[in-house]
């Protein structure tokens, strides 16, 4: 059981094995469920975003335009790479 103080504004410092337990780092969030008898339950916030957030996480920023044939073939010959560096293990 891990043991953390309080400071006068009411903030309180988890030690890194509290962090890496729950699977966050810093800047991420902590959800806290507030319990009967005084007692929370904490959990990392999982991001949920959507397919469009992701296409466009990189608009702007570069010039070069892909087909869906080009990106696929570049995801196989990945996938390739990867499976091929499996077997070499």
């Amino acid at each position: 059981m891990a043991i953390v103080s309080t400071t006068s504004r009411g903030q309180v410092t988890f030690r890194k094995e509290i962090f890496r337990h729950v699977g966050i780092r810093p800047g991420e969030k902590l959800e806290i469920e507030l319990l009967p008898g005084g007692e929370f339950r904490g959990r990392a916030v999982r991001k949920k975003g959507s397919i469009s957030d992701f296409a466009g996480c990189l608009a702007g920023k570069t010039d070069v335009k892909l087909t869906i044939e080009e990106i696929n073939e570049a995801i196989a010959e990945a996938a390739a790479e990867a499976g091929m560096a499996g077997l070499k293990r």
